[in-house]
């Protein structure tokens, strides 16, 4: 890997505009629903489908399983009820969805497939293995990556990385975590994010013109055009 990044992705036509998604995040299902029941998740419900109908509302998420920060069954069972009503309510709007799945892949993909998935989903912060990565492929869902690629311990999320198909790529930042080396340690932000790029563009054998280009493309396919 090169000592610096390339600068900028290179993609003419980029436009700055502020795009949103919402969504009652799975560890606050727990919390709501373990404190108020299901009168108060379907209070917060409420809220996020008022919010999700707005036109500069693009996807619904972050939601899905986090059972490292939830690891009581009883919250857990809440952030299933939860993840599969956000479920419905994208396909309803038919907006992308975003995966939230923190110690959770196998029960994320099983709700995804018996409830039925929207017709776009994105797994943010990407953090299965390439196994994982092949049965997204499979399913047609967008994978995004995140810092923890340049992590010295993160091989098998490279792994993963290297299979997924480029159509179906996606990079962030997860700010204000995750910060790529050799940055770790300081606060993460979008101007890091060539960092990133530059070793997913490494790992998968491509140029960092080609690879940004295929992210924006991507980006437009994920969450529509702006």
């Amino acid at each position: 890997m090169s000592n610096r990044p390339n600068g900028r992705c290179p993609s003419r036509n980029l436009t700055r505009r502020l795009l949103l998604g919402v969504a009652l995040h799975p560890n606050d299902a727990a919390r709501i629903g373990v404190r108020q029941g299901r009168a108060g998740l379907e209070q917060a419900w409420a809220r996020i489908a008022e919010l999700a109908r707005e036109d500069v509302v693009k996807a619904v998420g972050e939601t899905g399983l986090d059972y490292f920060r939830t690891p009581e069954a009883e919250g857990q069972a809440f952030q299933h009820e939860s993840f599969r009503w956000h479920i419905d309510l994208a396909k309803e709007l038919d907006k992308t969805l975003v995966i939230h799945d923190r110690d959770s892949h196998d029960d994320v993909i099983s709700v995804l497939v018996d409830q039925g998935a929207p017709d776009r989903v994105v797994f943010h912060c990407f953090s299965g293995d390439a196994d994982m990565a092949r049965t997204c492929a499979e399913h047609g869902w967008f994978m995004s990556f995140a810092g923890v690629v340049t992590f010295g311990s993160a091989e098998g999320l490279r792994e993963a990385l290297r299979v997924v198909p480029d159509e179906l790529v996606l990079v962030e930042t997860d700010a204000p975590y995750l910060t790529p080396k050799p940055h770790r340690g300081r606060v993460n932000a979008t101007y890091l994010m060539p960092w990133t790029v530059q070793r997913m563009a490494d790992e998968r054998g491509a140029e960092v013109a080609q690879l940004c280009d295929q992210l924006v493309a991507n980006t437009h396919r994920a969450f529509g055009d702006w």
